[in-house]
């Protein structure tokens, strides 16, 4: 299957976002199927990440993790709240993050992205002690 140009843009910008790890982990599946659901959420929700438009990097990390904080999607918050920081994004707008989303979307959501960003904080500290 021929590799379309906005399929290129598109890896290009999650394997910046979400980093080489995270990315050939997630292509290693040899299942002709996989490979061809991870081109479609790549072209479809990365696709977006790759336009021009008057939103950064930086916005659209913070926009993802306040859509899926707010609609319960934990695991897939803490994989953007983990890469934040390449696009940009600080702990003190991802700790003001959390007061938005308690504040529009409840105390359960805000609550439960707290928690993830403990995870994902305590990760990252381990990560760094080990080195």
């Amino acid at each position: 299957m021929e590799e379309s140009e906005d399929l290129r843009a598109a890896r290009a910008v999650r394997r910046a976002v979400l980093g080489d790890a995270y990315v050939d982990g997630t292509a290693a599946d040899p299942d002709t199927v996989a490979g061809e659901f991870q081109d479609y959420i790549t072209t479809m929700a990365w696709g977006v990440w790759a336009r021009e438009g008057a939103l950064t990097s930086r916005d659209r990390s913070l926009l993802v993790m306040a859509m899926t904080a707010a609609l319960g999607r934990m695991e897939e918050f803490r994989l953007h709240a983990s890469s934040a920081h390449r696009a940009g994004v600080g702990d003190a707008e991802v700790d003001e993050l959390l007061f938005q989303v308690a504040a529009y979307c409840g105390a359960p959501a805000g609550v439960a992205a707290k928690r993830s960003i403990q995870q994902v904080r305590t990760a990252r500290e381990q990560k760094g002690a080990g080195r």
